[in-house]
């Protein structure tokens, strides 16, 4: 009698471990899901980024251009 209260505490532990066993694994899964999606946004934003700062580096030399363009015209 008492062999089987121990196997059935056993069994409840047992089952109670799965299912945490389960429940980190999909929480593992979404995580590793919004990871994934986080890093692409994230190369998204940097790509943005370097795009944006070419064409400042683009703007910054039309408008040296157009310094050089007033100050010959000015003598």
């Amino acid at each position: 009698m008492e062999n089987q209260t121990n196997m059935k505490k056993l069994n409840e532990r047992v089952s109670t471990i799965i299912q945490q066993y389960h429940s980190l694994k999909e929480e593992n899964a979404l995580i590793r899901n919004e990871l994934v999606t986080l890093k692409a946004e994230s190369e998204i934003k940097n790509q943005e980024i370097e795009k944006l700062v070419e064409q400042n580096t683009m703007k910054d030399l039309e408008i040296e251009e157009i310094v050089n363009k007033i100050e010959n015209i000015l003598g």
